[in-house]
């Protein structure tokens, strides 16, 4: 597993945002492209897939999957990538969870590719904690509904 050769050998410092940007649900899972992990790590999305094809054991079906075609032609329309036959891809995307990002970690092993999936795993961290006190919010609202609608009722019975 030789290390991957890297575009771009800074190690500027990816923000959480940034990355939350690029973190999509797919099949009702949170989930990185290939193509959107590959630039982080600075390198080419074919050079990434060939390593973890090279590694396939290590990312079974919950870890990595590839898009259908439906799935392929709703995110091209949806984020504008080019079509297939114009110089497009010849594949439909992989899509990485958490745990295939972490996995990325054992086949990728520069610095950067190193850096970026703390950064990462630090934004999948993020999104979670957000999405938990949203659900706070929603029960606390629907108790504010009950108790709104319980008023209202009064109202109608004594006008």
């Amino acid at each position: 597993m030789a290390d991957l050769e890297e575009k771009n050998t800074s190690l500027e410092l990816i923000e959480v945002p940034e990355i939350e940007k690029r973190i999509l649900v797919v099949r009702g899972r949170q989930v990185m492209l290939d193509e959107d992990l590959a630039d982080l790590y600075g390198v080419e999305t074919k050079r990434l897939v060939e390593q973890v094809k090279r590694n396939i054991e290590r990312f079974p079906d919950d870890f990595m999957f590839q898009l259908d075609k439906d799935e392929s032609a709703a995110l091209r329309s949806q984020i504008a990538t080019s079509n297939t036959g114009r110089g497009g891809r010849r594949y439909a995307p992989y899509v990485f969870t958490e745990q295939g990002v972490a996995m990325l970690s054992s086949v990728l092993r520069s610095r950067r590719a190193i850096a970026v999936n703390i950064e990462i795993m630090r934004a999948f961290v993020e999104l979670r904690r957000i999405a938990s006190s949203y659900a706070v919010i929603e029960k606390r609202l629907e108790q504010i509904e009950r108790g709104m609608g319980e008023h209202a009722i009064g109202f109608r019975v004594r006008s």
